[in-house]
């Protein structure tokens, strides 16, 4: 998740659209807690405010189009609305038909970049985020989806979790990698602060996001109907078919391939105890690596 051509209406469009993360991922329950005293008619109308941050930028970039704005603002609306049914239709949250639809229309439209047109060139990664809240928001605060680990407040053992797994991962997937001609050893240095930048930045705009989606949700609501073992086998298969259209033209099927596998050690670090940031911690180093020395 990059972002260019940043003017200063972007950078408030992102400081809104990253306010809800940051309240879920530092105080979810209190959240949730606090947005489920609200009367119903105002916990389903308060989604359609984050159309905001679109009619922002689309103003300032003379790109408005109503259309786009109405989408923004309905289909959170309509992601509360249905999490509120599957609620009420499945308490003791073994998932239900209305989990599976919302979460494969998010991911068709992240993938497929359905929205991306709304957006000006090089800010289209605000598109995904708003997405993402519209699923914390759903998810989280309506759904009250237990088991998650959507939380910010990173320990110890997530970094003796992930870093773990991204030792299991790397020499294997190094050796299919170079084998498979995906990846080429390159030499690119930057200076200390300059690298550490860069890993706080794939860690919160890149890894967050799909860790939420594809563990914190999909793994989470697969374990129930399927066990562990084929959630972990599933998910990572979903994940690793998500790549497949990034970097090239046509079906990358070594990038599904590698991701694929990458998606079982981010499982494994999700799972053991059920921490975000464990699998982000393996996500993030991966990535970084990658993008450091492939």
């Amino acid at each position: 998740m990059v972002m260019q051509n940043v003017t200063p209406m972007a950078v408030a469009a992102l400081a809104l659209e990253l306010a809800p993360a940051v309240a879920f991922g530092c105080a979810a329950e209190r959240v949730a807690r606090a947005i489920g005293r609200w009367p119903v008619s105002v916990r389903v109308s308060v989604p359609a405010l984050l159309a905001l941050p679109y009619a922002m930028v689309a103003i300032a970039q003379h790109i408005f189009q109503w259309e786009w704005l109405a989408l923004y603002a309905l289909l959170p609306v309509a992601i509360t609305l249905l999490l509120m049914r599957a609620a009420a239709a499945d308490p003791e949250q073994g998932g239900d038909w209305r989990d599976a639809f919302i979460l494969l229309t998010l991911g068709l439209a992240v993938d497929l970049r359905w929205f991306e047109s709304a957006w000006p060139s090089g800010l289209r990664a605000l598109n995904e985020l708003l997405l993402v809240d519209a699923g914390l928001y759903g998810f989280l605060a309506i759904r009250r989806l237990t088991g998650t680990g959507f939380d910010f407040h990173l320990k110890w053992l997530d970094w003796k979790t992930g870093l773990r797994e991204l030792i299991f991962f790397t020499p294997p997937v190094l050796v299919l990698g170079l084998a498979l001609g995906f990846i080429h050893p390159h030499k690119d240095v930057p200076g200390v602060g300059s690298a550490l930048l860069r890993w706080v930045l794939i860690f919160f705009f890149t890894a967050v996001p799909e860790e939420l989606f594809f563990r914190a949700w999909v793994q989470n609501l697969l374990e129930r109907r399927v066990g562990r073992r084929a959630a972990l086998a599933i998910a990572s298969v979903l994940f690793g078919l998500s790549h497949f259209n990034k970097r090239s033209a046509h079906f990358n099927w070594r990038y599904v391939l590698l991701a694929t596998i990458a998606g079982i050690f981010y499982g494994r670090a999700w799972r053991e105890r059920r921490r975000v940031a464990a699998s982000t911690i393996t996500h993030a180093s991966v990535d970084w690596i990658w993008g450091l020395w492939f």
